[in-house]
């Protein structure tokens, strides 16, 4: 496996499989922005408007 000059033999993916990586990747941030957000409007659900007016 290895080479006379000691270079690491790199498989270089196909336009077809840079597309499907990129699909892949694009909704995996999707994904987790919209679980991101769902935490976040339950969050102020749970906790009510008035969560920021509190006595200091």
């Amino acid at each position: 496996m290895s080479t006379s000059n000691n270079e690491l033999e790199l498989i270089k993916p196909t336009e077809k499989q840079k597309r499907a990586q990129r699909n892949r990747s694009v909704g995996l941030a999707i994904a987790l922005a919209l679980f991101v957000v769902i935490v976040y409007v339950g969050t102020w659900a749970k906790l009510g408007a008035n969560a920021l007016i509190r006595p200091m």
